[in-house]
């Protein structure tokens, strides 16, 4: 890592991000061949000069602490004047703590095993060729999200380890937030000797410019949206580059009829209540109609003691007559909130049709002591990810080992479930030869 500048320096950068851009279209195609030159460089940057940039970002947000302060000050102050809702402003806040967890973050990728150049497969051919593939970067890849400016540095780590180069459009609300933090990635670039242009944080609000963004092929290989439904639709509808994304988290947990009744209270009961505002919840829950007798009041009972609003079906509120009664609506919904729908099921063959009706092929568990049944589960129910005798709540790139994510694919083309540095990169073959002509 070279020597970086003093804290006055960091202090100078902060008011570029802020600068006057002109023209939307000029500025988001400086942007992209800036971009598209800087993700050539990458493919050659070698793993250290990577995890200098990250620890060099790290010690520029530790420097710049009382300016990203000051600067979320102001977005917040500026969201509570425009009314903003409490759920928002809680995710637009900064402070000493979320700044301590950024710059761990960065610390924690700089550490984990650097994906880009792996050979896998390499196998010889009766030509005399080896043939194999390698895991490279995507090349550009924009990321188009809302309300949360520590996404900025997450997504930048992420996109600067697997050898990507990015541009990263943040919501309106955050954006001196965002610039101040996208100062200290410039300045932890610079210091690394890597490209200005592998992380570029776009700085303007006008929503012309994410139209562009998604809209330029000959320099964006992949857009990657985080953010609420809307944005995503827009973003899957409009984009002409390929989209990583996932719409709904409408998950289930199916308990069978042979399920440990233990293990079924304790996943059912985790799977909804351990965070309720996040996409691998579980918002419906099925029962196997022999036991739901017996289960049903034991999971009514703990999910109210977390302020659980059950909707049942006509089965369901046989057995729980205070379940508000289930519309059709219900079985569709994500709720992201203390809401649960139950059904009444009659088998494997109901559990799993009523999940390709109306699930959103996230994630899907079911709880059984029946192998075969579980085996059918996993073959059967088509999402990212299925889960025996496991709460919903482990769909998560940090649980499956992954070490950070950037969100989570139910696409079934390159990246599907929890998108990590792997997700980030692709594969491309190779051939080694001594000389050989094909015949």
């Amino acid at each position: 890592m070279t020597a970086h500048a003093s804290h006055s320096d960091s202090s100078s950068v902060l008011a570029a991000g802020t600068e006057s851009i002109g023209d939307v279209d000029t500025y988001m195609e400086r942007l992209g061949q800036a971009a598209r030159s800087a993700a050539t460089a990458m493919r050659r940057t070698p793993t250290g000069a990577k995890n200098a940039a990250l620890l060099a970002m790290a010690e520029r947000l530790i420097e710049a602490r009382a300016e990203l302060l000051a600067a979320n000050a102001r977005d917040l102050a500026r969201g509570r004047e425009s009314g903003l809702d409490t759920a928002l402003l809680e995710r637009l806040a900064l402070d000493d703590g979320r700044i301590d967890a950024m710059v761990e973050g960065l610390t924690q990728v700089a550490a984990l095993p650097d994906p880009v150049g792996e050979i896998d497969g390499l196998r010889s051919r009766p030509s005399g060729i080896q043939v194999g593939q390698m895991r490279v970067p995507l090349g550009v890849i924009g990321i188009i999200y809302e309300s949360r400016p520590n996404v900025t540095l997450e997504a930048a780590s992420l996109c600067l380890k697997s050898g990507n180069a990015c541009i990263l459009r943040g919501g309106s609300e955050a954006r001196e937030s965002n610039a101040a933090i996208a100062a200290c990635i410039r300045a932890g670039l610079a210091d690394a000797g890597l490209p200005e242009g592998a992380v570029q944080v776009v700085a303007t609000t006008d929503r012309a410019a994410v139209g562009r963004l998604i809209a330029m092929p000959e320099y964006v290989d992949v857009i990657i949206p985080r953010g609420g439904k809307s944005l995503i639709e827009r973003i899957s509808r409009e984009a002409r580059v390929p989209v990583i994304k996932h719409l709904d988290g409408v998950c289930h947990v199916y308990i069978d009829a042979t399920a440990d009744p233990q293990k079924a209270l304790a996943i059912a009961v985790n799977a909804k209540t351990h965070r309720y505002g996040t996409c691998n919840t579980m918002e419906t829950l099925l029962v196997d109609a022999p036991v739901a007798e017996a289960l049903l009041p034991k999971l009514a009972a703990a999910y109210a003691e977390h302020g659980v609003e059950l909707r049942g079906c006509e089965r369901t509120r046989t057995i729980l007559p205070e379940a508000v009664p289930a519309t059709e609506e219900d079985w569709h919904a994500e709720y992201l909130a203390p809401v649960l729908a139950i059904r009444v099921v009659d088998g494997m063959d109901a559990a799993v049709a009523h999940i390709e009706r109306y699930g959103s092929h996230h994630t899907d568990a079911i709880v059984t002591e029946h192998y075969g049944l579980a085996r059918r589960f996993m073959a059967e129910v088509d999402s990212s990810s299925v889960m025996v005798n496991a709460s919903t709540r482990f769909a998560d790139g940090f649980e499956y080992g992954l070490g950070a994510e950037i969100g989570i694919s139910t696409d079934k083309l390159h990246a599907r479930g929890p998108v990590g540095l792997e997700g980030l990169t692709t594969r491309k073959y190779i051939v080694l030869g001594d000389g050989q002509v094909r015949q």
